[in-house]
């Protein structure tokens, strides 16, 4: 990791009762924990950044790294005795430029050389128009993107509040001020011994070059450039009744130094820290969006992240609720040298277009790591990425639709996993059978204490018991995890693939954001009740089981009545399998078979009543 400088600032064993009541305490702690493990584990284990050196330590390296700019004194001092004056280079009034590609439309103000607009032409906003990257709210607060940043907040205001003299070259702009791309504009401004030039290549891709250059009296100025305050929905800004999320929109900061490669969530970033290190890449975004510099010669970069807040309504679709605080994430990035030149990459986190892009290597080359590790699928990305790439090729070669492509795939899982089903449930059949023989193990030490050195004995009788009938006491929970393993990848991907959001599906309007009407969460529940009323568990008690058959519905059904409708989708097409399967099962021998012992053993405890 890099160091901070700023110069501003600074099992359950078979002893336990075994039978099906063991397995279905089993199946129920493997769920709990697996639930537990997908939704802490980020959290708690994600990587910290490093926190800021003291003032003290940050002066000193940054004197080592970079030449300080002369005090206001000085430079007066100096343009005064040694500097001819600067003859002065400004615009006369603001005006805006237009650059556009089939991909952005990006307006540009003269006035600080800023954007005004980021449009991407391939995204929409909850009204149907092309979306902005930028967020109006939050730059009016905390700058416009290709904004300067300096450690004298004097000279970042001059700067960034200047009029530049704007020149085009390539396709000369029309009485509009449209330039369409390939092109390049240069922005310049000069006066009084500060002079600032400001270049920007246009391609037909999302990304920009930018060369950027500030001088005082002829001494390069650590000036960075900045994307100062978030990007992308932002939908909390909105302060509307009709958003498609009802919750805050994540951001975060992601990095490459030297290759490895890792990202903090905003709430862990702090503000005005200042990172030198072989910088790769660094970038912020949220969940579909990014904006990513890749500097030139990484060995000098020089990042500075910027971490704001604006208090806000605590629910998004009600303005007047209490407010609590939003968090802007932003960041900027240059040289130590001062003269800074790098790349700009702004736009949607789609993987073939992040694939694409390479950042400088060890060679000076642009084939460093890519971009694609902005797409934040997690620590299970060995499975998140290939069930990504497994739903888009079933939406691209017949079906077109990713809800559907949903539901395919989830058929295809679970049509799979049959085999893997059916051994479970053979396996809960030789446990219901030998189950008088464990209950009689139990009986013939039911007297002793629970540390009882003994209780070894009894344990190890039950195992040789179970290995002479050839069960495995896990057996019948196995195939119940691989859903549940698939389920922390498929929110992931449902959450970070840029082509689910707003995705439709019959009635559902956005497969990444949860279902409106609350049916799938309602369906999960029912389904899950059925499977666990016809699913017979002969070792457990009635009360329990009852228990249990509640409890598990109404926790997979509130918790997906918040998450993403996509999630709920895949969960109860699994369900209407599972509750098939289960029937097909129940009307087989077999299932007869378990049906009858459960039978027996419930007429039993009755007779014993």
């Amino acid at each position: 990791m890099p160091e901070i400088h700023n110069p501003n600032l600074q099992a359950q064993g078979p002893g336990s009762g075994g039978g099906g009541g063991s397995d279905m305490r089993s199946s129920m702690a493997f769920m709990l924990l697996l639930i537990a493990v997908f939704f802490g584990y980020q959290y708690f284990f994600s990587k910290p950044l490093p926190e800021p050196q003291t003032p003290a330590q940050s002066q000193q390296q940054t004197a080592q790294n970079a030449q300080p700019a002369p005090a206001p004194s000085q430079a007066i001092a100096g343009a005064a005795t040694a500097q001819p004056a600067t003859p002065t280079i400004a615009a006369a009034m603001e005006t805006d430029t237009t650059v556009e590609n089939e991909l952005y439309r990006i307006v540009f103000t003269n006035r600080g050389a800023q954007v005004k607009h980021w449009i991407l032409k391939k995204y929409f906003d909850d009204s149907g128009k092309p979306l902005d990257l930028v967020q109006p709210e939050a730059s009016a607060r905390f700058g416009l993107p290709l904004s300067l940043f300096t450690y004298e907040p004097a000279l970042t205001s001059q700067l960034n509040q200047a009029l530049y003299q704007v020149t085009v070259q390539g396709a000369q702009p029309s009485a509009t001020g449209l330039v369409l791309a390939p092109a390049t504009i240069s922005f310049h401004y000069a006066a009084n011994g500060l002079e600032v030039v400001k270049t920007l290549h246009f391609d037909t891709s999302y990304v920009v070059s930018i060369e950027s250059a500030v001088k005082r009296n002829g001494t390069p100025v650590r000036a960075l450039v900045e994307w100062p305050a978030g990007l992308g929905d932002m939908e909390e800004f909105q302060q509307s009744s009709m958003l498609r999320a009802q919750t805050r929109t994540p951001s975060y900061f992601a990095w490459s130094i030297d290759g490895r490669k890792d990202s903090q969530s905003a709430s862990k970033i702090s503000g005005n820290a200042t990172l030198n290190a072989s910088y790769q890449y660094a970038a912020v975004g949220d969940l579909y969006f990014a904006a990513a510099f890749l500097p030139d010669t990484p060995s000098d970069a020089t990042v500075v992240t910027l971490h704001n807040a604006v208090d806000l309504p605590g629910n998004p679709s009600d303005p007047n609720s209490k407010k609590t605080p939003a968090d802007v994430l932003g960041i900027a990035v240059g040289s130590v040298t001062g003269d800074t030149r790098l790349r700009l990459f702004a736009g949607p986190k789609a993987t073939d277009v992040l694939a694409s892009i390479h950042s400088i290597g060890a060679g000076g080359k642009p084939d460093g790591p890519t971009l694609e590790s902005l797409i934040q699928f997690g620590w299970l990305t060995f499975i998140a990425k290939p069930l990504y790439l497994i739903l888009r090729f079933i939406v691209e070669h017949g079906i077109g639709n990713w809800g559907w492509a949903i539901i395919l795939s989830t058929v295809i899982f679970n049509l799979a996993l049959l085999p893997t089903r059916v051994a479970a449930m053979k396996s809960s059949l030789k446990m219901m059978r030998i189950q008088p023989k464990m209950d009689a193990i139990k009986r013939k030490y039911a007297n002793l204490k629970m540390n009882d050195p003994k209780r070894v004995e009894m344990q190890q009788e039950q195992m040789a018991l179970m290995k002479t009938e050839g069960v495995n006491m896990y057996g019948s929970c196995l195939p119940m995890m691989v859903p549940l393993i698939l389920l922390w990848p498929y929110f992931r991907v449902l959450e970070n693939a840029v082509e689910l959001r707003q995705a439709h599906w019959l009635w559902l309007p956005d497969l990444s954001q949860p279902d409106p009407t609350h049916v799938l969460p309602i369906l999960i529940i029912v389904t899950m009740l059925l499977t666990q009323y016809i699913t017979p568990s002969p070792g457990m008690d009635p009360a329990q089981r009852r228990m249990m058959a509640f409890m598990m519905p109404v926790i997979f059904g509130f918790m997906l009545w918040h998450y993403a409708s996509g999630l709920a989708l895949y969960w109860i097409t699994g369900n209407m399998m599972m509750l098939t399967m289960q029937i097909g099962i129940n009307r087989s021998h077999w299932g007869r078979e378990m049906h009858d012992i459960a039978a027996r053993r419930a007429n039993k405890r009755q007779g014993r009543k």
